[in-house]
Order: C-alpha cells, then sequence, then structure tokens
C-alpha cells in the first residue's frame, strides 16, 4: 500500500454506499422517463428490470474483483492486472469518458435548472458557481463528501417517496384504487424485446454508481470487506430506487401522450401530479440530487486521474500526488474541475448520448476479466461450482452487455471511437516516450 494512502482509510461501508448511490443521481429516473417511455412503448419499468438484472451480473463480477484486488481504480485495475497493462490502459481510457462527463453534465444541469429558477443570472455563472463550489468540496477530506452526499441524497429521496403518494391518491381519486393495485405499468399491450433492450441500453448508465465506489478502497474501512458488499447494494438500492419511481410514474402516464415535451418531461410529470407549489419543490430537489451526483462523480473522477496518474499514465508529481493536508488528489481535483467548466459551451443532447459508451466498455472488460483471472490464469476449473462462476456466469454477464451494445447510439459509438483513437494516439506517444528514455538511459 502507499504510503500517502494509509491516512485516508476512514469510509464507512454505509458512507460508501450513500456516495454509489449519489453518483447514480436517483432522481434521474424522471429525466430520462419520456425518452425511455417513448422507446419501449410505455414499458419503461420492465426496461428497467432489464438493466437491473445485466447490472447485478456485472456488480457481481466487480464485486469479485474487489475482494482479491489490492488496488483501487475499477475496470482500469481489475483488466490491467487480469489482461495486461495495456489493454487495462483502453479500458480505463474509455471509462476515463464516462468519469470526466459525469460531473461536466452534473455542472451543465444546475446551469439549467438553475437559470430557470433564477433567469436573471446568466447560465455561464450557475454552471461556473456549481463547478466551483463542487471542485473545492472536493478538496476536502473524503468524509466531508460522504456527509454532504447522505443530506444531498436523503432529500431527494423524501420527495420522491412524497410523489408516490400524490400518484396513489391521484389515481384511487379519479379512477379508483383497483386502478392502483393493478400490473399495467409492467405489462400492458403489446411488448417487444427489441425497444425494451433499446431502452436498458439507454437507463444502464444511471448504475454507474457500482463501478464508483470501487475507486474509493483506499479511502474505506476493510476495503475486501466493504467494497463488494457496497458494489452489490448500490447497485440493488439504486434499481429499487428507480424500478419503484418508473411504476408509479407510468402507472400516471401510461403514454407519452400528455407531455408537451417528452425528451424533457420532468416539469410536466411533477406539475401534473402535485400542481405548480410542488413543482417549485421538486426542482429544488433536483438540484440538490444534481449536486449530490456532481460531488461523488467528481471524487471518483478525480480518483481515477489519481490512480493512472499514479501508474505512469499521467504526469505523476502532479495527478498521482496525494495533497499532504488535504488528504485528497488535489491536482486531479481541480483537473476535473476545469474540464467541468466547458459545460458553458456544451449542449445536454450532445453529452449524454456519450455516456453510455465508456461505461459498456467498462462493464464487458470487468466480466470478461473475471474469465481471464480465475478461469485461465488461476486455473480455477475443478468442479461445477468453479466452471460456473469462473467461466459460464462472467460470460452470460459478457452476452447480456452485448446485446445492450447492439441498441447504443450511433453517434455514441462514432464519438466514442474518436475518443479510442486519441487513446491510441496517446498510447503510442507514450510507449515511445519509455523507450527514448530506456535507450538514453542505456547510453
Amino acid at each position: 500500500m502507499l504510503q500517502d494512502d494509509i491516512h485516508l482509510k476512514k469510509l464507512s461501508l454505509w458512507q460508501v454506499i450513500v456516495v454509489g448511490v449519489a453518483y447514480m443521481t436517483p432522481m434521474t429516473v424522471f429525466d430520462t422517463f419520456g425518452i425511455v417511455s417513448g422507446t419501449t412503448e410505455g414499458h419503461v419499468p420492465l426496461a428497467y428490470l432489464f438493466a437491473l438484472v445485466a447490472m447485478l451480473l456485472t456488480a457481481f463480477s466487480y464485486a469479485r474483483f474487489s475482494r482479491v484486488s489490492e488496488k483501487p481504480g475499477s475496470a482500469y485495475t481489475y483488466t490491467a492486472e487480469s489482461c495486461g497493462s495495456s489493454l487495462g490502459f483502453f479500458v480505463g481510457w474509455c471509462a476515463l469518458l464516462d468519469y470526466i462527463l459525469l460531473p461536466l453534465i452534473n455542472a451543465l444541469l444546475c446551469g439549467i435548472y438553475l437559470e430557470a429558477i433564477l433567469p436573471g443570472v446568466p447560465y455561464w455563472a450557475w454552471v461556473l458557481i456549481a463547478a466551483s463550489v463542487v471542485t473545492f468540496i472536493n478538496l476536502f477530506k473524503v468524509n466531508l463528501l460522504a456527509n454532504l452526499s447522505l443530506i444531498f441524497v436523503l432529500a431527494p429521496v423524501l420527495l420522491m417517496v412524497f410523489f408516490v403518494y400524490l400518484v396513489i391518491h391521484g389515481v384511487s381519486s379519479t379512477q379508483g384504487s383497483e386502478h392502483v393495485l393493478t400490473l399495467a405499468p409492467l405489462f400492458h399491450g403489446n411488448t417487444h424485446l427489441l425497444p425494451l433492450v433499446a431502452g436498458a441500453s439507454i437507463l444502464c448508465f444511471s448504475f454507474l454508481g457500482f463501478d464508483a465506489v470501487t475507486t474509493l478502497s483506499h479511502e474505506t474501512k476493510d476495503p475486501k470487506r466493504n467494497i463488494p458488499r457496497a458494489v452489490i447494494l448500490t447497485t440493488l438500492i439504486g434499481g429499487v430506487i428507480f424500478f419503484t419511481a418508473a411504476w408509479f410514474i407510468q402507472l400516471y402516464f401510461p403514454t407519452n401522450a400528455q407531455f408537451k415535451h417528452p425528451d424533457e418531461a420532468l416539469p410536466e410529470i411533477v406539475l401534473y401530479v402535485g400542481g405548480a407549489l410542488f413543482q417549485s419543490v421538486f426542482l429544488t430537489g433536483q438540484i440538490m440530487n444534481t449536486v449530490a451526483s456532481g460531488l461523488a462523480s467528481h471524487a471518483s473522477a478525480s480518483r481515477l486521474i489519481y490512480i493512472m496518474g499514479r501508474d505512469g499514465i499521467f504526469h505523476k508529481k502532479t495527478l498521482g500526488s496525494i495533497h499532504p493536508r488535504f488528504g485528497t488528489p488535489l491536482y486531479a481535483t481541480l483537473f476535473i474541475g476545469l474540464v467541468s467548466l466547458s459545460a458553458i459551451f456544451l449542449d445536454l443532447a450532445q453529452v449524454v448520448n456519450l455516456i453510455s459508451f465508456g461505461a459498456l466498455v467498462a462493464f464487458t472488460a470487468v466480466n470478461f476479466s473475471v474469465f481471464m483471472q480465475f478461469y485461465v490464469r488461476n486455473k480455477q476449473r475443478q468442479g461445477l461450482k468453479n466452471k460456473f462462476f469462473n467461466a459460464i456466469l462472467p460470460l452470460i454477464s459478457v452476452a447480456a452487455i452485448v446485446c445492450l451494445w447492439m441498441n447504443l447510439e450511433k453517434s455514441a459509438l462514432s464519438f466514442g471511437g474518436i475518443w479510442l483513437g486519441v487513446g491510441i494516439m496517446f498510447f503510442i506517444y507514450k510507449k515511445a516516450k519509455k523507450q527514448s528514455i530506456a535507450i538514453s538511459n542505456a547510453y
């Protein structure tokens, strides 16, 4: 273990879970509902079930690796340890796209929401304030982040509980209680497999929180015990929140017919269910939810940058260092803050489609890495149990993620390919530089 990391082990199991759930942004179900409802022909809860099954299979792979790995770093570290440093670099590079974009998206969303509430202040100023506040908080000890995340997650979840009550009351009053006790949100009309898989591929980025918690292992008490449990529990808790919220939204809105703007349905959903006052309160909760996600995603992004910097991929003395006073990766945190400011110049639609690319690369790689590490390298093949957990299950998990790959947006694939191309050039440059140094030292 690195000396830098010894004093950072402070997070409990539930603090790590809170950071993971905050990273997931529970209220994102409202933001994406109109889009996914249109894609799945009104079967959003079922699409969440598809996504949850695929994510639980993948979370199990993450949990297995986190029990045996001495290092944090998520898919990057696990792939490097099982499949070699070169492949680990490319997986880390692709996953980095997600880690960088999520803090940026949260800064962008804060700007959109706050400008809507206080239009007198320009959008760019709100982005600047949001990115600066999140960066400033992340400069300090990770316990502060976990405690603030708890506050910012709890308030939106309570609002979601009140939303469910309003839906039940509204449906019971207008249609009768028998319309509440129904499976209609899950099964109604014709259900087709391909639209459901397409919807699940959109929703998979919502589960990135379980990937993010593995980057906190050096800052967690008893990481080999708590990180695997946090991975599974974060996935389950997030999945239950998403599915429950989607169920009651779908109960109230069987189709997108009521929405004027299905791609931005959140304000209309809460307005129709609770009225103008509830809409204002809910949007305030959504801002808190976005701040919570911004804090968690910024922390995870800066730690992945730090881990890759520590391994010499980025500049080791700056991005790969821990500040002796703050106990956090200072320069990596500031770097993510600067990247987040580019939200001033970007559009939400341009960024959202890109996130799933890096997520699916990471998920595919970790599932395959379990097969490579335990079945191929460690030769744990004896008996049905080893064959199932070390070969059959991880390969089934890869197949489940491949189904999501097949329904990824073309724009995401195109930009992801460009990002990967930049990574290849950077990899060649680093290799050439390393060989040049080795030749110079030889002489």
